[in-house]
């Protein structure tokens, strides 16, 4: 199974989320990340917070939603809509849900107050991930009503 984690500059949250789903999946599982206007790199804070967890970043980069090398079976958009973005849309016949987490790369403010941002949206975006993985993941995908409520309400934790 493949799970998309899209944003829209594919260079943070979108990043965190792929990484550390890939850190922790079980074999079957994989994840990939896109933007629907992405920025072309990644963002350096968010590369340092992952190395700083070891978490693997090799190989990753800022890619689009036009060219993704695999359909994905689930969409998982990370924008936070409440501060004002604008989540793209991923059209297709694929389970969709949001989990929105706010973009710690447009926090400003002191060294720490940044660096509590990024690991606040590694907070959330783990325990997300890790509530994903203690789901029965054998049973859930032949039933995509009761997946998709479980991935809404998965959407809701807030460590």
């Amino acid at each position: 199974m493949n799970v998309l984690f899209l944003c829209t500059g594919n260079s943070c949250r979108s990043l965190i989320a792929e990484a550390l789903f890939n850190h922790l999946a079980p074999t079957g599982w994989h994840a990939i990340s896109a933007g629907s206007q992405p920025t072309g790199k990644l963002n350096e804070r968010a590369l340092a917070l992952l190395e700083r967890k070891g978490i693997a970043t090799g190989g990753y980069y800022s890619k689009s939603w036009d060219s993704l090398p695999l359909t994905p079976d689930v969409v998982v958009t990370v924008c936070a809509s409440a501060a004002g973005e604008t989540c793209p849309a991923w059209l297709g016949p694929v389970l969709r849900t949001h989990w929105g987490v706010e973009d710690p790369s447009h926090v400003e403010g002191s060294e720490a107050e940044i660096a509590a941002a990024f690991e606040r949206a590694y907070a959330i975006l783990r325990a997300r991930i890790e509530a994903f993985f203690a789901l029965q993941l054998d049973d859930l995908p032949d039933d995509p009503a009761r997946f998709k409520q479980a991935l809404d309400r998965i959407g809701q934790i807030v460590p």
